[in-house]
């Protein structure tokens, strides 16, 4: 976990002083700790649990980038507005690793998945609006493994709030 982080932010500040070819590197790097980390679900949810929430997932994750890149509407309040909610997911769940409560984990696990579902519209957004008509350069391709990183934290992200939720432990 602590090297998923340190992938992240490491790539995220770093982002202007490196090559698009090292951010991708660096992407797939975190890609593969990611998937080490997340084959853990295997030993606390029953597979078919996992399936259908991946399914889902998909779906919801389709659905909201699609909705995201077609819409006239302007995202970035509510993009602004779920990177605050995702804040104050980090401290609850924090919180709740000392009190323990079951009900606290259904709202968090509730409410992380509509911050993760409007930040897969909003991000979709940004990405589309930054490339519309924009030629390939370095700076482009960086910016399209930012962007990549961003919706795959967020399909992440809703697919463990969802099966938090949803999903039936072992």
């Amino acid at each position: 976990i602590v090297a998923e982080l340190g992938l992240v932010i490491g790539l995220s500040a770093a982002i202007n002083r490196i090559s698009a070819l090292t951010a991708t590197l660096m992407f797939l790097a975190y890609s593969v700790v990611n998937g080490m980390t997340l084959c853990t679900i295997f030993l606390v949810y029953e597979l078919g649990s996992i399936a259908s929430t991946f399914f889902v997932t998909a779906g919801t994750f389709g659905a909201m980038a699609i909705y995201g890149s077609v819409t006239k509407k302007d995202l970035t309040r509510v993009g602004n507005l779920c990177i605050m909610a995702v804040i104050g997911l980090i401290i609850a769940t924090l919180v709740n690793l000392v009190i323990k409560s079951t009900m606290m984990e259904m709202i968090v696990s509730g409410v992380g998945v509509l911050v993760f579902v409007g930040l897969t519209a909003y991000d979709a957004q940004k990405i589309k609006e930054a490339f519309y008509g924009v030629a390939e350069s370095e700076e482009a391709n960086k910016f399209a493994v930012i962007g990549a990183l961003n919706l795959y934290l967020d399909f992440v992200n809703l697919f463990l709030y969802l099966l938090r939720l949803f999903g039936r432990r072992k």
